[in-house]
């Protein structure tokens, strides 16, 4: 994670924009900056409501699953309460904490994997409204985001399978369990690589905008010497 954020350190350096635009905005109309003002700050809402939206349905569904997996598995722990074998009980108590420190292990993935594409869409808010190309960006994370909706259906499928009885897990089960755990797996490791190219994108746009940035300026000031 640390090695992602010290990206978003590089994309701190758009500020460099600033001071062009308020020289640019010296120059200008007065109505016309507040009106072109009004309008990238309408803009950023509405990404920042689109963002907020979609992270809260994504909330939602995780909610559902974890909550849908711990009233099942509550109601296996009170089945325990019916067997009188004490070893046997035991067995059966210490198979359900495994499968629930199994669905936790997962809930945390999604969760670092939200929190970075939180991130990351943030960056796109800020920098779009700066006037920094942004495409690319959004389509990974979109990408992201449909690989992130395969990953909540699987593990739903995973939860399913372990909070379906409190008996062993037949061998075909446990053929299904060992292939949805590799599968997501590898939705996650591609998630987060989907991730790091927005991020990378984003500083490559950057990078060309302050090229340009710094261009007109040159040009702005052979201009001004040449008069």
């Amino acid at each position: 994670m640390k090695k992602y954020l010290s990206l978003f350190v590089v994309l701190a350096i758009t500020l460099f924009f600033n001071a062009n635009n308020i020289a640019k905005a010296e120059d200008n109309d007065t109505t016309q900056s507040i009106n072109t003002t009004s309008s990238l700050k309408e803009k950023r809402d509405e990404i920042k409501n689109e963002i907020k939206d979609k992270k809260e349905e994504i909330k939602k569904q995780i909610e559902t699953i974890r909550e849908d997996a711990k009233t099942k598995m509550e109601a296996l722990r009170e089945n325990i309460k019916n067997e009188k074998d004490e070893a046997k009980a035991k067995i059966k108590e210490l198979r359900i904490t495994g499968r629930e420190n199994a669905l936790e292990r997962f809930d945390k993935a999604i969760e670092k994997i939200n929190e970075l594409k939180d991130k990351v869409n943030a960056q796109i808010t800020k920098l779009e409204a700066k006037g920094v190309v942004t495409e690319d960006a959004k389509t990974l994370v979109a990408t992201a985001e449909t690989k992130l909706t395969n990953v909540k259906n699987k593990i739903a499928e995973i939860s399913a399978l372990l909070t379906a009885s409190i008996n062993e897990l037949t061998k075909e089960n446990k053929t299904k369990l060992v292939t949805l755990t590799k599968d997501t797996q590898t939705l996650i490791v591609e998630i987060h690589n989907t991730l790091k190219d927005a991020v990378k994108s984003l500083k490559d746009e950057v990078k060309i905008r302050m090229d340009i940035e710094k261009k007109s300026k040159e040009t702005n000031n052979n201009e001004n010497n040449d008069n």
